[in-house]
């Protein structure tokens, strides 16, 4: 197969490498660490800082009303699975191009990620087209109730538009990660979080002469919020990064069909799995929702909260994957596998603490939510539920994604996933709930079961198994 071009052929001096993370050295685990913790703590900033502006919608929309707050959680669902979506088009983008950074080569990295913008784009005018003539259809799914209805139909008007800004954000990001810049997506999270809470605070409510929209002016300050992240980013990345990656607008006008050919492959077994990953955490609120009025708002707070803890497993599988993923275009197994080990034991300690957090932090949560005592007794009841299930997803998800996939063997989780999910998990949910009349909380046991029995295939995928795949193209 014909190599790419090379940062050794992009006049880089040898000092320039070395500012870049490239090193003729074998790595210490003084040095693995130091990678791993330069930004594992910003990833994870990032992501729930990112989520705390879903976070901020819920809490204000839970003041303001609850049909309010369970039409903008069906919205969100729609939302949830476009954005599995598009994590597999960024996940697919940064396994290869850790490697091709892993192997100094730029060019490369510059045209996957092109390919990636395309398909990305693509989606978000099919979402929007589809949302935009089928929205009542769409909010069907997952509620009944002509209330909730209305008011995710408002949402569901105006969040549409965000899509398509998100799309292209989530790309630059993860192109931006495949090489270890990592500072500005938690920067970018923390404006629009700061933006959209106070567009939420002046709209929902009405404060200082502004109109009171409620659920519109939640979905304003998203959109709001959205817009901006695409244009500060776009400065940054062409006016900084940019330069550091030989990136410009002209890149993303051209496609190198062999290489998009690599990425799809690689890519279109995970967008089908996360895709259908997305639609069984959509089916959970299709669950609840038709088993209790009170099940599905009291899911949508305590899945709210425990997304945000969710960041520090999403975190380390970001972190891992750009690690493994650069080893393994080093060359240097061996290497790769001594930090796979270092990875799973980081993950385990991660995991108990963000377990143990999810449990204390529950109840002065709850307290801020304006809900009825029986919905915020299921919630209760669904956190402490989660703040075990937290221990295991912590330490299978980033081995899964992180180490395995970042390793180039990206089919191996889609099998396991495929099995789990739609093999075991939703079947016996919806035997529980609809055949066996079972109460939330045992739903909740079954939807989450996963998290646990996944950790046995993972630890013995990434400790006996063949799961390392080099995917870039040589001379």
């Amino acid at each position: 197969m014909q190599q790419e071009q090379s940062i050794s052929n992009q006049n880089l001096s040898d000092s320039q490498l070395s500012r870049f993370g490239f090193h003729s050295k074998k790595p210490s685990d003084s040095a693995f660490y130091k990678a791993f913790f330069s930004m594992y703590p910003l990833l994870v900033l990032q992501n729930v800082v990112t989520l705390s502006v879903n976070l901020a919608d819920n809490m204000m929309l839970g003041a303001y009303g609850e049909s309010a707050l369970s039409g903008a959680a069906a919205v969100n669902q729609i939302q949830f699975v476009y954005q599995c979506l598009l994590t597999a088009l960024g996940d697919g983008l940064v396994m290869f191009g850790s490697q091709y950074w892993g192997k100094k080569q730029l060019s490369p990295l510059r045209k996957i990620a092109a390919s990636a913008m395309h398909f990305g784009l693509l989606l978000s005018a099919v979402l929007f087209l589809l949302v935009s003539i089928f929205p009542i259809q769409a909010l069907r799914i997952f509620t009944t109730d002509s209330a909730i209805l209305e008011q995710g139909a408002q949402y569901l008007s105006i969040i549409r538009f965000t899509y398509l800004f998100f799309a292209i954000t989530q790309i630059l990001l993860a192109t931006l990660r495949s090489v270890e810049i990592v500072g500005i997506a938690f920067r970018l999270s923390c404006m629009a979080l700061l933006v959209n809470c106070s567009i939420n605070y002046l709209l929902i409510f009405g404060h200082f002469g502004f109109p009171q929209l409620g659920i519109r002016g939640a979905a304003i300050g998203t959109l709001t919020a959205r817009i901006l992240e695409v244009i500060v980013l776009l400065v940054y990345l062409f006016r900084s990064a940019g330069k550091k990656l030989g990136l410009h607008f002209s890149n993303y006008f051209h496609v190198d069909p062999v290489l998009t050919k690599d990425y799809l492959k690689t890519t279109a077994p995970m967008l089908v799995t996360n895709g259908l990953w997305g639609v069984n955490t959509a089916l959970q609120t299709v669950i609840l929702g038709h088993m209790t009025a009170a099940a599905i708002a009291a899911n949508s707070v305590a899945s709210t909260l425990y997304m945000l803890i969710k960041s520090t497993a999403v975190g380390a599988s970001s972190t891992a994957s750009v690690i493994i993923g650069k080893a393994v275009g080093s060359g240097d197994i061996p290497l790769t596998k001594h930090y796979s080990k270092l990875l799973q034991r980081l993950f385990l300690c991660i995991g108990v603490l963000s377990g143990i957090t999810l449990f204390f932090i529950r109840i002065p949560i709850l307290s801020i939510y304006d809900l009825q005592p029986a919905t915020k007794e299921m919630a209760n009841t669904f956190l402490i539920i989660l703040s075990v299930i937290c221990v295991g997803m912590t330490y299978q998800m980033p081995t899964n994604n992180g180490i395995i996939r970042g390793g180039g063997n990206a089919l191996f989780v889609v099998k396991m996933d495929l099995i789990s999910i739609w093999c075991i998990v939703l079947p016996l949910s919806f035997f529980m709930a609809f055949v066996m009349h079972a109460s939330p909380t045992v739903v909740v046991w079954c939807l989450n079961a996963d998290q646990i029995f996944k950790c046995v295939p993972a630890f013995l995928e990434s400790n006996y198994g063949n799961w390392i795949r080099k995917l870039t193209r040589d001379e």
